[in-house]
């Protein structure tokens, strides 16, 4: 069967059809990341897009029980130069085309992905739809036309949990976090949990009170979609700050910003992969980061509020991170739990719970 992807601006590529036999709709970007794909595919922040990997070859050990870092398949469609259908791992407990049709998501394989990734570059992430069904051509622009794409939408509160619950109970915590879910990845809460803390998960659509209740401070997740739609969480958001110290990674540092009375924009095609070089302005050490976002924090608007920036982005300049001395805020806009991704990172999990604890700025 044949595989189309079609683009809003109508640039078309046809491969092989691989995966669920579907159409899907969704926002076309691409990751640079070699490995770690079912880490790519159950991370709720891909939610309504359809993913190109730029390494040629993916699929090659297969997926397990033991990397998906959501209980679902959050991206619409995947698409790769080439997708392995035999798995060669000692880890492996299936293949790629079956995990992906009994998750309802369809890819494409076979076509140029270099060609496709150049004109995103180019021309930036935009609308898609892809179709593995036959269904027809004038079909699938109709629902190209229909989607209404990614700015203005509140997806994280359709990937958040559902009821708060507590997930780590030491008997001595190093620290009390609220963990709130806008798309919270299973790493966050394993490292959380390992270091010791106390964590309690929350929806994103709980009260202020709710999350600051009897915790030291208030842990932001990664999540999808537009964080300026989210102006519910906003307004709860802006109740914690200088109440409760506050960190918060990806959608939780540009909800952190927001709260703080700075803006966001939409980038013209994102950071998306596990090799994003990061400089820490307090230090000028440079960490390989994992970063998963299509919106970015105004700068000008953070320093004009008298926050710092602490992190920044070596290949666009964008903030990566800020903090607010007087409001006890800290966030950074990428992974430090990776998964998938380097650990350079690792450390800024220690600097939270520090940070939430009251002994360091």
């Amino acid at each position: 069967m044949v595989g189309i992807l079609i683009l809003e601006d109508g640039r078309t590529f046809r491969g092989e059809a691989f995966g669920a036999s579907a159409t899907r709709v969704g926002e076309a970007v691409f990751n640079t990341s070699h490995t770690g794909y079912q880490e790519v595919l159950t991370d709720p922040s891909y939610r309504e897009q359809v993913v190109t990997m730029t390494v040629p070859h993916v699929g090659n050990y297969g997926v397990n029980a033991e990397d998906p870092e959501s209980a679902a398949v959050h991206v619409s469609g995947f698409i790769a130069r080439r997708f392995a259908r035999l798995p060669s791992s000692w880890r492996a407990e299936g293949g790629l085309h079956g995990y992906l049709e009994r998750n309802g998501v369809p890819g494409i394989h076979g076509i140029d992905t270099r060609a496709l990734v150049r004109h995103l570059r180019d021309r930036g992430a935009m609308k898609c739809v892809i179709s593995t069904d036959g269904t027809p051509v004038e079909e699938l622009q109709r629902a190209l036309e229909d989607w209404p794409g990614m700015e203005g939408r509140a997806l994280a509160t359709e990937v958040s949990v559902e009821h708060s619950a507590v997930v780590s109970d030491p008997e001595h915590p190093r620290a009390r976090f609220a963990l709130v879910d806008g798309g919270c990845k299973r790493n966050i809460i394993r490292l959380l949990t390992d270091a010791g803390c106390y964590v309690r998960v929350h929806p994103i659509t709980d009260s202020a009170e709710q999350w600051m209740d009897g915790v030291d401070g208030v842990f932001f997740s990664n999540g999808p979609g537009d964080p300026a739609a989210l102006t519910g969480v906003i307004d709860e958001v802006k109740k914690v700050v200088g109440k409760k110290p506050a960190v918060g990674i990806c959608l939780g540092h540009q909800l952190l910003a927001l709260g703080l009375g700075a803006s966001t924009y939409k980038l013209k095609f994102g950071h998306r992969g596990a090799n994003h070089p990061v400089k820490d302005m307090r230090t000028g050490r440079v960490e390989i980061t994992s970063q998963n976002h299509g919106f970015a924090v105004d700068e000008e608007a953070l320093l004009a509020l008298g926050a710092t920036v602490t992190h920044k982005n070596l290949n666009d300049g964008t903030v990566s991170g800020f903090a607010h001395a007087d409001h006890r805020v800290f966030a950074v806009q990428y992974h430090p739990e990776s998964a998938p991704g380097p650990h350079d990172s690792r450390g800024l999990i220690e600097e939270f719970i520090a940070f939430t604890a009251g002994n360091d700025a």
